[in-house]
């Protein structure tokens, strides 16, 4: 049987921000048609993993949708998994990866980037060094994609701070600063982007939500799982 592949999203208690992930399963679902695909959240909202997990009959691959490692990834995830389905497969956390790079470039030609822009990749932070380290690798990124500097910032831990990133180039000659919201749905962290924002010279990218190639690197991900050595760790980031 080919395996279900469960979408594990860290969860929000928006509603466009649900709604915006039920389009990127649905998304998903389309990218290869008839293959399984559960949609289910670690906290916040419903169904949660921990229900959908001993629900789901046969093999399993659980997707973190996730942007970076940290807490999520590393513990909390794993324990759900240990805990309800512990035959499950675990795949790697989604970025750094050209796929979100590509997103995010288009996101930010729709927001209307300019070439006298100074560009920031806003996301949400993490206390995990590691996991602020794949922030920066996707800011480098989206860095040599856009030809120009990117500067990651972060909405709760990790530096800079958005308003301290947003004065620094604020004291540029840039005209404008336009962030890349490094998120996938609307929620608390995109709000604090656009808060950001307001009452300055700047613009906000759409969240990546249901892209098509935000949904062809979590088909990614799973294929990466099925073709790991049993014997490698369940959480596995692949570049």
């Amino acid at each position: 049987m080919t395996p279900t592949l469960v979408l594990a999203a860290h969860g929000t208690r928006s509603q466009a921000g649900q709604r915006t992930l039920t389009a990127l399963a649905e998304t998903v679902r389309a990218a290869r048609p008839g293959g399984r695909v559960e949609l289910s959240y670690l906290e916040l909202a419903s169904p949660l993993l921990r229900e959908v997990l001993p629900a789901v009959r046969g093999p399993v691959v659980v997707v973190p949708l996730l942007l970076a490692g940290g807490y999520h990834v590393h513990v909390d995830l794993p324990q759900v998994v240990a805990e309800h389905r512990p035959d499950a497969i675990v795949a790697g956390w989604l970025g750094p990866h050209r796929l979100l790079t590509s997103a995010l470039a288009r996101k930010l030609a729709r927001a209307g980037l300019r070439a006298t822009d100074a560009v920031l990749l806003g996301a949400a932070g993490s206390s995990d060094p590691s996991a602020l380290a794949d922030v920066r690798a996707a800011a480098h990124q989206l860095a040599v994609r856009l030809a120009r500097p990117v500067t990651a910032a972060f909405a709760s831990a990790g530096a800079p701070s958005l308003d301290e990133a947003m004065e620094r180039l604020g004291a540029t000659p840039a005209s404008r600063v336009a962030i890349a919201s490094y998120v996938l749905a609307p929620g608390y962290f995109h709000d604090r982007l656009v808060a950001a924002a307001a009452g300055r010279p700047a613009v906000v990218s759409e969240p990546l939500g249901a892209d098509p190639d935000v949904a062809a690197l979590i088909w990614r991900r799973y294929d990466e799982a099925l073709r790991r050595p049993a014997a490698q760790p369940r959480t596995l980031r692949r570049a």
